[in-house]
């Protein structure tokens, strides 16, 4: 029983280390090979921001045009309904970026869920996924969210997104969703907590670490959406500010292809990034 539970304890480990401080700084020499490193701030970006909105902006407008379709045909939700959304996402997304991402079983060893192109292949600056969760500022209350959680992602400014899809996480995301809708319209979507997530990129917070093996094949990229980002498809962000009273735009992180991608693929990015010099 004691070596079960330290080999538990081992596996939340591995998972958890990469975003761990300290372990990182004492590690850097033995994962050379695996770091990301970019010059400055400013140039950690593959494609630019404004294509990445813009590819939001379309996928999220099939997904209207695909719900406004069901809701043509049906007078009544079935049983099923989850399952039928989440299917005509996937349809979707096929039909706009030319592809679909699923969680499935990691081909890691002990790695547990990881993220796979299902359907379809890849472009390089491609748009695969979204790192879903709670947005903190630097100095809001994060630190009961953040115990035994390996999917609190920090940002190169540290802004926090927490992807945990279950216990207090899910709680406060599901809290700040519902304080932050605009009558009856919703300004986020919160399905990516549950096994159908209606948006089919909302998938990025299991998106596994590369090794020498695999190396990285995403990267993260985060961004402001624009003050003009369409407020009617705001209903399909997976992302929520933490403080009610947070000006500026939403901050996203996005997983970008650093090369093309077949189908079958496990998606693997980097854990973290080393910024060399100051913001240009």
């Amino acid at each position: 029983m004691f070596r079960t539970a330290l080999e538990r304890l081992g596996l939340k480990w591995k998972s958890y280390r990469h975003r761990f401080l300290p372990w990182v700084v004492l590690n850097f020499s033995k994962n050379e090979k695996t770091l990301r490193q970019v010059p400055a701030r400013s140039e950690d970006k593959l494609v630019p921001d404004h294509e990445v909105s813009q590819t939001l902006v379309r996928l999220f407008r099939e997904l209207e045009r695909a719900d406004d379709g069901a809701r043509a045909h049906a007078h009544r939700r079935s049983a099923s309904g989850d399952g039928q959304r989440c299917r005509r996402g996937h349809d979707a997304t096929f039909r706009i970026l030319g592809f679909c991402v699923e969680r499935k079983p990691s081909t890691l060893p002990s790695a547990g869920t990881g993220v796979f192109v299902s359907r379809g292949s890849v472009r390089r600056g491609a748009t695969v996924a979204m790192y879903p969760g709670t947005v903190y500022r630097a100095h809001e209350p994060i630190l009961l969210q953040s115990l035994r959680n390996p999917f609190v992602f920090r940002c190169l400014d540290g802004v926090l997104l927490d992807g945990k899809d279950g216990g207090l996480s899910k709680m406060v995301y599901e809290s700040c969703g519902g304080r932050d809708r605009a009558g009856p319209r919703a300004t986020s979507d919160g399905s990516w907590l549950t096994a159908a997530p209606e948006n089919p990129l909302s998938v990025g917070q299991y998106v596994n670490n590369c090794s020498d093996q695999r190396p990285a094949n995403v990267c993260y990229q985060e961004l402001d959406l624009p003050d003009g980002f369409p407020p009617e498809l705001r209903r399909h962000l997976p992302n929520v500010n933490y403080g009610a009273c947070w000006p500026g735009p939403l901050r996203c992180v996005v997983l970008v292809a650093l090369r093309d991608i077949g189908e079958g693929e496990e998606l693997f990015a980097n854990y973290y990034t080393i910024v060399h010099g100051p913001d240009k």
